[in-house]
């Protein structure tokens, strides 16, 4: 009997959240999977700050250490639950935005924190996993770059779809960055959106991420406030999704105006003016208290998805300028990210990112990214189509260029709503 049982792992090392899973290739069966926190966090919320503090060389390699001990405590994880041990890990493979994955191999990161913004490798790399800072020897493999900030973790999501995309299919990974590819029916024009981490709930007041206790979904009824929580913890924050739910639900309601201001209590006339507060001299709408917590989102909050949401619709529209394509010729939306729970597409609507027609053509796909990392891994010939299918993707840069400032400044603003 062999004393190895060539166990894989996958990972999709996102900017704030780290998601694995461990597989028997044998049977293609995935055996366990676990998420985290990024550990680089307290280098910054965003890419471009952990980028500018990896231009000195300890931070570099601290930022390394950090994620390679935590990505090493996941993989215990993993083979403890399924009763394996570090010799039955046969290899590992890993997609994560350029930053993510040259932060991990501690190399310079000069080129990508400056313009043009250009990784220092473009084809996947193959390596082992001391030379990402684990004290452990196995086989690695990091997913191709192909430019900017377009990364592995975006060829992973679309290496993971079943079947090959209808021309005009749309694909959005929303994340700390959205990354955005569009398929013209020959190849994939694919670029990335600075959205910042509000749609994972970070930098947020009360933001975190999609774990136990974060709310993860809000619907205004009337005068009442029905949230949803994660379970496993009491409400102590929220993720991603509530704080979509929460600003469609605050529009729809005439809460908040078209152009992102909340309206003061005076200005409110139902009983949810009693919810519009002042937190720490900033105007606020509470969602949840209780004798420890105090869940909301405020003004500063609502400014920053709209920043977000400004620069992801501005992302779409310059991909589908460069298609000649309107966005009511997408033929089919899909839809992945670290939200915590499944994003109603109508909720995209309310916020402005979607159109009409893409709310009844969206596909929600869970953890796209890391699905294609375990197909890289379960494929006899993996790594081959995972490099041929970088080749077909044609990265469009919109950081600093004229027309993304223009796409970006007009969808700044929410969509008026409907009279109710």
């Amino acid at each position: 009997m062999s004393s190895s049982r060539g166990l894989v792992a996958a990972f999709d090392l996102g900017t704030t959240t780290i998601a694995a899973s461990l597989l028997d290739p044998v049977t293609g069966t995935r055996l366990a999977a676990t998420g985290a926190l990024n550990p680089q966090r307290p280098w910054g919320t965003d890419v471009l700050a952990r980028l500018t503090a990896g231009e000195n060389p300890e931070t570099l390699r601290a930022m390394q250490v950090a994620l390679a001990r935590e990505m090493e405590r996941m993989t215990a994880e993993l083979l403890e639950r399924v009763g394996a041990g570090g010799e039955d890990l046969a290899c590992v493979a890993i997609a994560g935005n350029p930053s993510m994955e040259t932060i991990a191999l501690a190399l310079p990161v000069e080129s990508l924190a400056h313009p043009p913004f250009r990784p220092l490798f473009s084809a996947g790399k193959s390596v082992s996993t001391l030379e990402l800072g684990w004290s452990r020897d196995c086989p690695a493999y990091l997913l191709p770059l192909p430019g900017g900030f377009v990364g592995g973790d975006l060829l992973a999501f679309l290496f993971g779809m079943p079947e090959a995309p209808a021309a005009g299919t749309l694909f959005l990974d929303v994340g700390t960055n959205a990354e955005i590819a569009l398929f013209d029916g020959e190849r994939y024009l694919a670029t990335s959106a600075a959205a910042g981490p509000a749609f994972e709930g970070g930098n947020l007041k009360c933001g975190m991420a999609a774990l136990p206790g974060a709310v993860s979904g809000v619907l205004i009824d009337g005068d009442r406030v029905v949230i949803t929580a994660i379970p496993g913890a009491p409400p102590r924050g929220i993720c991603g999704t509530g704080v979509l739910d929460t600003v469609a639900a605050l529009l729809e309601h005439g809460i908040v105006d078209a152009t992102g201001r909340l309206l003061p209590a005076a200005e409110i006339d139902s009983n949810l003016a009693n919810r519009v507060q002042e937190v720490n001299g900033v105007p606020a709408f509470i969602l949840h208290r209780d004798a420890k917590t105090v869940v909301y989102l405020d003004q500063e909050d609502i400014r920053a998805l709209q920043l977000a949401k400004g620069a992801m619709r501005g992302g779409m529209e310059i991909l589908l300028g460069k298609a000649g394509l309107s966005p009511d010729e997408v033929s089919r939306v899909v839809l992945t990210g670290s939200f915590g729970a499944v994003l109603a597409p109508d909720v995209l609507k309310k916020v402005g990112i979607f159109n009409e027609k893409m709310v009844r053509i969206t596909g929600f796909v869970r953890e796209g990214a890391l699905a294609g990392v375990e197909r890289v891994l379960l494929a006899a010939d993996g790594i081959d189509r995972m490099e041929d299918l970088a080749q077909k993707v044609r990265v469009i840069p919109l950081s600093g260029t004229p027309l993304f400032e223009k796409h970006f400044l007009a969808n700044i603003d929410f969509p008026k709503q409907p009279k109710a």
